[in-house]
């Protein structure tokens, strides 16, 4: 037990923590109470851990005092690996690291303006440590077939060090669970049974690619309208500004103020009926906060609805340069209005089917809830969010509907249909561009979010920091060989290649096609996925033990499916370490030995994939090649 003075330093999301240790209480007396129970004291402080069989392991409950820091340690093995955590971007062996347990943006302002004013060579990409998560869980798999779990909302960190794991919470967790499986698809299921996976993408999803536009009505229609035209499969469109514009000094922001924008979208519940004529999806965009002065702002404003000070003013947060209130999701009267308001009158009466729900990390420690304690609920923020989203859809009615969400925590998976990875850097960095999708892709599998996907080019984007056509290719090239490929405008349209670029286009054209013919093998994927079954595994997989590991970036898509995305600009080939068996060249037809390393061919367009060699969907493949 621990006595901690922690002051929380927060600048649009991001997070500083300033930590003084004040006592430290040891409690290394251990009495026998009951059948199934121990208590632990020390210095006339007791902690009481009850302990029970469940499938696959054991799980202790505890009840401690209120106003500590608990730690926990667990002895650990020579060369294990450990995987989850949640979110994590840079690695997914978090061995030797300190994984912090508290809800954050991932992105700084920092690393933005570094890549867009300094030269190349100058920018030092950031060490795991550096980097916080939108997602972060205390669940964690290690390759020796352990899964520990933590139930707590609380914040904290996880220290793996080669001795021991330190796990640190501000509060007495409620349990640990502590599972053993004999391989990772084992370990996934015990952790669904324990967290249930409610994860899906509807049927429509599958059948081609929702495209991120923007400008207005007539601009989404003339777009779509001429990528159906030129032979693109395009399921939906998304179409983040339908509620207004907000043009800051950073680029094309959204107008948060959840009601369609008469001006930029006119008659938009006929241009959505117009699209569905056509099999296109209109999706659009909503957070739980409302820009300063909206008309939205105003009326929740007045009637109580949002966060506040401790003097009753209200506690604005700030998205680059401007300020927004904060709906406040522990009252039930702004909760119902969320639901059958914003959600269900402004978006689903209008035909909108799916959205962006945005944002969850920002919650600060220091506000005023209708009911709470803010740094209680700030890791549980997201979550709650989520399952309002999710609550509106089902009161709603309707299996076609959908949202996807960033930010999240432990449950996350009961109500998020599907995840995105958050806002990329539009460039080809390990630390925050399209390379790192696949760690932190990987790493919520194994904390239990099986379903994921990434923006098409990436999100931030400032002076050269910024997409060409070749970034966008590769990164469609690699979400054409996941469970949502859907792209994003960016943060500055103008200055970023769009799908429909004149050197783009055909290859838009051609991945979608491909995408679409997938359609049978990608819902099997959802199907495991909703089992607890990541649909994105690593490289080591099947081998179970990450010393097999030989290529971070590659990737199972489901069992028969192995994709190589290329990650560095202007490479035209890939080497490529296939895992065991015999694969076949998804482009060519021509068979490799696994565990074999080989290079392969890599032209824009045609990313190495290959499939597993007597596979039940090798011939879904072969005619997928053709499209």
């Amino acid at each position: 037990m621990i006595r901690l003075e922690k002051q929380y330093t927060a600048n649009r999301g991001t997070v500083k923590t300033t930590v003084v240790e004040k006592e430290r209480v040891p409690l290394t007396e251990a009495v026998q109470e009951g059948e199934n129970a121990v208590i632990f004291r020390g210095g006339g402080h007791a902690l009481l851990v009850r302990y029970a069989s469940c499938e696959g392991g054991v799980e202790l409950s505890f009840e401690g005092e209120k106003g500590w820091t608990y730690s926990f340690r667990l002895p650990a093995y020579d060369g294990e690996a450990v995987f989850g955590g949640g979110e994590q971007y840079r690695k997914v062996n978090l061995r030797g690291e300190r994984v912090v347990n508290f809800v954050s943006e991932h992105i700084t302002a920092v690393t933005v303006m570094q890549k867009a004013f300094l030269p190349s060579l100058f920018y030092k990409e950031k060490a795991h440590s550096q980097i916080g998560s939108y997602s972060p869980m205390p669940v964690f798999v290690t390759d020796r077939g352990r899964l520990i779990l933590f139930h707590t909302d609380f914040d904290g960190s996880s220290q793996f060090d080669d001795d021991s794991y330190t796990f640190r919470f501000d509060g007495c967790p409620d349990a640990l669970v502590l599972l053993r499986g004999e391989n990772y698809e084992t370990i996934s299921r015990l952790l669904a049974g324990r967290i249930p996976n409610r994860q899906y993408i509807p049927d429509w999803c599958h059948d081609g690619m929702i495209l991120g536009v923007q400008g207005g009505t007539q601009t989404v229609l003339d777009k779509t309208f001429a990528m159906l035209d030129a032979g693109a499969k395009v399921c939906g469109v998304w179409c983040q500004d339908w509620c207004g514009e907000n043009r800051t000094m950073m680029g094309k922001q959204v107008w948060w103020n959840w009601e369609a924008d008469e001006k930029l979208y006119p008659d938009l519940k006929n241009a959505i009926a117009r699209l569905n004529e056509r099999g296109v999806r209109f999706l659009a965009y909503i957070n739980p906060y409302l820009v300063k002065d909206s008309r939205l702002y105003q009326y929740c404003a007045e009637k109580g609805y949002l966060i506040t000070h401790t003097d009753g003013s209200i506690y604005h947060i700030k998205s680059t340069t401007f300020d927004a209130g904060m709906l406040d999701l522990t009252h039930p009267e702004a909760v119902r209005f969320i639901k059958d308001q914003l959600i269900k009158r402004n978006m689903l009466d209008l035909g909108i089917t799916g959205w962006m729900a945005d944002f969850g990390e920002y919650l600060p420690v220091d506000c005023v809830l209708h009911d709470g304690d803010p740094a209680e609920l700030h890791n549980l923020w997201p979550v709650m969010w989520a399952r309002v989203n999710r609550e509106a859809i089902e009161e709603y009615g309707g299996e076609d509907l959908m949202f996807f969400t960033r930010s999240g925590y432990l449950g996350i998976q009961q109500y998020a249909p599907i995840m995105w990875n958050g806002d990329q850097h539009t460039d080809y960095t390990r630390d925050y561009g399209m390379p790192c999708v696949m760690p932190a892709s990987f790493s919520l599998g194994f904390s239990g979010a099986p379903m994921v996907h990434s923006d098409i080019g990436g999100f931030f984007s400032f002076g050269k920091l910024k997409r060409n056509d070749e970034l966008f290719i590769r990164w469609m090239e690699m979400n054409a060989f996941s469970l949502l490929m859907r792209s994003h405008e960016s943060l500055r349209p103008w200055s970023n290649t769009q799908f429909d670029a004149e050197k783009v286009r055909p290859h838009t054209v051609a991945l979608t096609k491909v995408h679409a013919a997938l359609k049978p093998y990608i819902a099997h994927c959802a199907e495991l996925a909703g089992h607890g079954v990541p649909a994105m595994r690593p490289d080591f997989w099947e081998d179970v033990s990450f010393s097999a590991s030989r290529d971070p970036y590659a990737y199972f898509l489901g069992e028969d499916l192995f994709v190589c995305p290329v990650i560095d600009k202007h490479k035209r080939t890939r080497t490529v370490t296939l895992p065991a068996g015999e694969w076949v060249h998804f482009w060519t037809g021509e068979t490799y030995p696994g565990k074999t390393e080989h290079v392969i061919p890599a032209p824009l367009g045609r990313i190495p994939v290959f499939y597993r060699k007597g596979s039940p969907y090798e011939e879904l493949f072969r005619q997928a090649a053709v499209q």
